[in-house]
């Protein structure tokens, strides 16, 4: 029971001093002290007796209320309740915490517990009934919101856990089971550790370490276990729980399955990896393929200068044969980085915001913000792969521009005239800016304003696939101080040209 109020007090203790040996007169304190409301009535439900705290709570004074019927206080669509109170207690029944609603003076419903107890004469007949009425709007308002919290919880689709500071698992959520595999009745009471590959279980000590003094883990990458012994790439964000005192008791774990996120910077990885490879092969080869035609060239001259059975003609005629294979290589090494995957249809923005869960991390480390306004509701024909590349590129040197933080802006429309029918892609940085000498230059291979930071290729790789898909890509840039950034401008047709070996075939079909 609550503390009572210093006045009650007061009244209390000044009635049980001067009637110390008074039974009915020290209960009569109490019940004028208590906090919570009191209240007598007879069979027929008219109210004898009301203290202080029932005036409190229903907003009646005893004057307004006392010779008046119970059902005052009860909304009239719970008037029935009444008649079922009273059968019970005419038949000697009691009504225990028995929760219900009932009504201030001034019409307000309100939660309240009651327990009704009946009062008997000296002969053990029931004549009368006292009510003991508590408030529990507050404990009902935080059980909704428990019941609203746990059904957050539950519906999750992160893994949300609780630990205590032994490591041994407290809850289990939905999200738990569908990253992990176990039930709650299989994980709650069991050590966490049963999620960790053996070669990681060091970190469980670690991390108990951080939380008893108190610290907090923000999106931990590593390695746990199904519960068929599959490992499963998880973002893990770890907090203490503390006591009302400030002491830490437990801890909570929100853990999210980035397998996905992971596998695509794998994938991405390598396509750079590869492209870059290639496209490195086809610049030497390209280098290489100018000074060949030229050397093929003398050594035609030089064979029209000999005598035709002569031993130079014949041994111009075995070098021509050489530089002519050897240029033919330099072909094939030019056509090596060439996407050889169909075209596909795809939503444009469904592809960047695919890619933007590679960089999300990078992004929120270095304070950069994203805005996107996607405006592109047709699909458009082309290589997956390339377009991860052309969009990898331009984003990455975004995020690189802005080391202090800053906004990201990518927008997609689509664009429909004579001239251009496809969809447009501006993405927008406010970094640093290129220098405006520079700026002719960015497309160059192996130029790069990163220093040794950057391969210089991203750009051209970039340009070079999207021309060859009927695109265009522009840079603008600025550096003036407070409205520096760079915007880079894509257009993508919505249909794929013919590829040059696609066209020299449909010129010369085959016969069969």
């Amino acid at each position: 029971m609550p503390p009572m109020h210093n006045s009650a007090a007061r009244r209390e203790r000044r009635v049980t001093e001067y009637l110390p040996n008074n039974p009915h007169l020290h209960l009569g304190a109490l019940v004028n002290s208590s906090d919570d409301a009191i209240i007598s009535k007879n069979l027929d439900g008219i109210i004898l007796s009301w203290n202080p705290a029932a005036e409190r709570l229903f907003g009646y004074s005893a004057e307004e209320i006392i010779g008046k019927s119970i059902l005052t206080l009860i909304p009239p669509e719970r008037h029935h309740e009444e008649e079922m109170i009273l059968d019970k207690l005419r038949a000697g029944g009691r009504l225990e915490h028995f929760e219900t609603v009932r009504m201030r003076k001034g019409g307000e419903r309100f939660p309240i517990s009651v327990t009704i107890s009946p009062i008997r004469d000296d002969s053990g007949k029931v004549i009368a009934a006292s009510k003991i009425a508590r408030d529990i709007s507050e404990r009902k308002r935080m059980e909704e919101s428990r019941f609203r919290l746990a059904a957050i919880v539950d519906s999750a689709d992160d893994a949300i856990i609780s630990k205590d500071l032994n490591g041994i698992v407290q809850t289990w959520n939905r999200g738990a089971q569908k990253i992990f595999g176990y039930t709650a009745d299989e994980m709650i009471g069991q050590p966490i550790l049963r999620l960790f590959p053996d070669e990681l279980k060091y970190e469980e000590d670690e991390i108990l370490r951080k939380l008893r003094a108190g610290q907090r883990i923000d999106h931990y990458e590593t390695v746990r276990k199904r519960k068929n012994g599959e490992p499963v790439e998880i973002s893990v964000t770890i907090s203490p729980i503390c006591d009302e005192t400030g002491t830490v008791i437990a801890a909570s774990k929100i853990a999210r399955d980035i397998s996905d996120k992971k596998r695509m910077e794998r994938l991405l990885l390598q396509s750079e990896k590869l492209a870059a490879t290639g496209r490195m092969a086809a610049a030497v080869a390209h280098e290489i393929n100018n000074p060949l035609e030229s050397l093929i060239n003398l050594i035609f001259l030089a064979r029209q200068n000999s005598a035709p059975d002569s031993k130079a003609s014949k041994l111009l005629a075995t070098a021509e044969e050489e530089m002519e294979r050897l240029s033919h290589i330099a072909r094939q090494t030019l056509g090596y980085y060439k996407d050889t995957g169909s075209p596909t249809n795809v939503y444009l923005h469904e592809l960047i915001e695919n890619l933007l869960t590679v960089y999300n991390a990078k992004m929120m480390s270095a304070g950069i913000a994203l805005d996107t306004r996607f405006n592109d509701m047709q699909k458009i024909t082309v290589s997956k792969g390339e377009m991860l590349q052309v969009f990898s590129n331009v984003i990455a040197n975004a995020i690189d521009a802005m080391r202090e933080g800053g906004v990201l802006k990518i927008s997609t429309r689509s664009l429909r005239s004579a001239s251009k029918d496809g969809i447009q892609v501006v993405i927008q940085d406010n970094g640093q800016g290129i220098e405006q000498e520079n700026l002719p230059k960015v497309f160059e291979p192996f130029f790069t304003t990163k220093g040794n930071v950057g391969t210089g290729i991203g750009l051209w790789v970039t340009k070079e696939l999207l021309e060859r898909r009927g695109g265009q890509i522009s840079i603008a840039s600025s550096r003036a101080p407070g409205d520096s950034g760079t915007t880079v401008t894509i257009f993508i047709p919505f249909a794929m040209p013919k590829s040059i070996d696609e066209m020299e075939k449909d010129a010369n079909p085959v016969e069969v």
